[in-house]
């Protein structure tokens, strides 16, 4: 090899390691942040995936009956034995319905404490089996360590920026897995056995985490439309231009309507006299009802009023569950039942198929069917998200559906795992053993624009780039300057 050659070599050697020395430190400290996140949401993921299954069998007395021969009770019958047994001045908000024979009806009240309080019942023989805490049951626990940590608003926003670096995660460790001269495709998709040590971990991290990639990322898009920060703005967005749910959508009646008999100041009055009325107040959205989930499209869309010119008699939940199965839905829907004398019963039906998605809203008065919300009056934004929702948790097609999301699942805590070996294995002593600096900052301009682009798109987590690009400015760039002098 002639001299030439050898320094045009050696520059584009040096560069290479300084961009992968670059790529990796970035890999290092997105890793370190995520990790424990990624343990808690795969766990918590995948317990909350099977929730139809599980929740049966930890309250199988409340959650489960023996079928029977005898007709079920009727809805109204059964709303007044579960009112019958709830402490004076707890108002009843929510109704499951339900046509499984082997399934309890279930009400849930708020107490006068304020606390949500569900009641299970025999809906052949009207016994109450047991009551249940909204807030502090197993799976509902297990769904605010998933999107918040049990912390509120604080671990929402860590996890909305958790999410946010997996991306820059798995997009450094598709670049540093990515073969060169000296690997061949098989090494790298395969994991090669025969290997030891930290060898053997590394190789295993980089396969599982090419295996797992398309996954991860899909579980990071389909999420973060629900974050508390970013997935809000975003709905309020697609909404806003017509790519969530049109103001448009199906309804033939006007939001706003007259009281009985027009005495405006009776809805003040309730409202004073009731303060959990703050479950069905006028100028609400559909995200602020007492609801377990509700279709992503809707939530950012007002619920409409009752109208009524004279009438002032409301309808029986009998009546509004007839009346929405002949609107083509009986069974496996939540009605939200008015607490004001301007709220309506509002109906939310989530299936497993986006497609039969449905929101309807029923005047307390007359029955009118005010609104009702299908899959159809999405906009194409919604309508994706509707579909990566119901993958995301598991439910599009069935136990396959719940099996594949597990196995991502628990693949990525597979993946802290193995990174944490690795780490381990290689640390020196009293030292974090992050990978060195680059003496000279490569290039990477699309690698930085990319950087930029997600920083743009995600503010939270481009806020938190800046902090972290002054931070290693400040620490290491003052340690060079010393070197230097």
């Amino acid at each position: 090899m002639s001299a030439s050659t050898t320094k045009q070599v050696a520059p584009a050697s040096h560069a290479a390691s300084s961009s992968y020395r670059t790529l990796w430190r970035w890999h290092f400290y997105a890793g370190l942040f995520v990790m424990p996140f990624l343990v808690i949401l795969a766990f918590t993921g995948t317990l909350y995936c099977f929730q139809p299954q599980i929740e049966p069998l930890l309250y199988k007395h409340r959650l489960v009956v023996e079928p029977q021969a005898v007709p079920r009770l009727t809805e109204d019958a059964l709303l007044a034995r579960a009112r019958a047994v709830m402490p004076a001045g707890s108002l009843a908000t929510t109704a499951a319905i339900t046509q499984e024979p082997t399934r309890s009806a279930e009400f849930v009240f708020r107490l006068p404490d304020g606390e949500k309080q569900s009641v299970y019942l025999n809906p052949y023989t009207g016994e109450v089996l047991g009551t249940l805490s909204v807030d502090h049951r197993f799976m509902q626990v297990v769904r605010m360590l998933h999107r918040k940590l049990l912390l509120g608003k604080p671990g929402e926003l860590l996890m909305e920026l958790a999410a946010c670096w997996t991306l820059v995660m798995i997009g450094t460790g598709l670049a540093l897995w990515w073969p060169n001269e000296g690997t061949s495709l098989r090494n790298a998709i395969w994991p090669r056995l025969a290997l030891s040590g930290r060898a053997f971990w590394k190789n295993l991290h980089a396969v599982m985490g090419i295996w797992l990639a398309v996954g991860a990322l899909s579980f990071v898009l389909t999420g973060l439309p629900w974050s508390g920060s970013w997935g809000k703005q975003f709905k309020a967005l697609a909404t806003s231009a017509n790519l969530g749910a049109p103001k448009g959508a199906w309804g033939g009646l006007s939001l706003r309507s007259t009281l009985p008999g027009g005495d405006a100041r009776r809805v003040s009055t309730d409202a004073a006299h009731h303060p959990s009325n703050r479950d069905s107040m006028p100028g609400m959205i559909m995200d602020d009802l007492p609801l377990p989930t509700t279709p992503w499209a809707v939530g950012d869309l007002p619920v409409p009023n009752s109208r009524s010119d004279a009438a002032d008699r409301r309808l029986t939940l009998g009546s509004v569950v007839a009346r929405v199965r002949s609107l083509g839905v009986a069974s496996g829907y939540e009605i939200v039942l008015p607490a004001s004398a301007t709220g309506v019963y509002t109906v939310s039906y989530f299936p497993a198929d986006p497609k039969l998605e449905r929101t309807i809203y029923i005047d307390q008065y007359r029955g009118a069917v005010l609104k009702d919300i299908r899959y159809g009056d999405y906009g194409a934004v919604s309508k994706a998200v509707s579909y990566g929702t119901s993958l995301h948790m598991g439910r599009f097609f069935g136990l396959a559906n719940q099996v594949l999301c597990a196995l991502i699942s628990l693949g990525l805590a597979g993946m802290a795992v193995t990174g944490c070996v690795m780490w381990w294995k290689r640390r020196p002593a009293r030292s974090l053993g992050a990978p060195a600096r680059a003496r000279a900052a490569p290039p990477m301009r699309c690698w930085k624009a990319g950087l930029v682009l997600l920083g743009i798109v995600f503010p939270l987590m481009g806020t938190s780039m800046l902090a972290i690009w002054l931070a290693d400015r400040a620490v290491f760039g003052r340690t060079a300057r010393r070197l230097a002098s």
